[in-house]
């Protein structure tokens, strides 16, 4: 699991880091700015924002990610205790809070939470028979294990980390290609259409001129 956390204070960053590498990978940095190049070059499955850091807020940084459609999740980290930037962070597209002084197992619980949320185990249960193993890119249909592409590996798990919520084709292409590799759209409906045929129509829907959505 790979982790941006923004953090400007060194002493709480160094020890937060270092926890945390015991179990993920992380990227950690002081301020926005930085923050906001590394969202842009590099994929993340979990943002780690502390909410009053150099530049823009973690607010404002998380609000300008939602307005691109990154759909990563996110923890503020805050010592702020009202109820207001309470509010404003989850508003911003936020998925937890914690409150500055924390104990570091406190944090290890929500980012298993989160995991288990969206779907990010190592294995998926799509149904009784279904099973999709995210790092290996394989399906097991009972007895029978098909290979998936990266590519289609990588749309499907974000399609189930986004369930029962209609996925553009645009929001795809934008969270899971850098820029100057994007493929057409006719390629994304085709790693879908094989995807549909793997693991049957009901469980990702065609929303004519919207996009798809994932359901079990």
């Amino acid at each position: 699991m790979k982790i941006l956390f923004l953090e400007d204070d060194p002493v709480i960053a160094d020890i937060v880091r270092d926890f945390l590498s015991e179990s993920y990978e992380v990227q950690h940095c002081f301020d926005s700015q930085t923050a906001l190049q590394y969202a842009e070059d590099e994929d993340f499955m979990l943002y780690i924002f502390d909410i009053n850091v150099p530049g823009v807020s973690g607010i404002e940084l998380l609000r300008s990610l939602r307005d691109f459609n990154d759909a990563t999740p996110a923890i503020f980290i805050t010592a702020y205790q009202d109820v207001e930037h309470l509010k404003e962070g989850f508003a911003s597209g936020a998925n937890d809070f914690i409150r500055k002084p924390f104990e570091l197992e406190e944090l290890q619980v929500r980012i298993e939470n989160i995991k288990r949320q969206f779907s990010m185990a190592e294995e998926i249960i799509i149904n009784e028979q279904i099973r999709f193993n995210t790092l290996t890119h394989k399906i097991i249909n009972e007895d029978k294990i098909i290979s998936i592409s990266a590519k289609e590996s990588g749309i499907l798990h974000y399609l189930i980390s986004n369930k029962n919520r209609i996925v553009s084709v645009d929001e795809i292409l934008q969270n899971l290609w850098e820029y100057d590799e994007m493929p057409s759209q006719d390629t994304i409906r085709t790693y879908i259409k094989n995807l549909r045929y793997i693991l049957g129509k009901e469980h990702i829907i065609n929303v004519r001129g919207e996009g798809y959505r994932y359901s079990n």
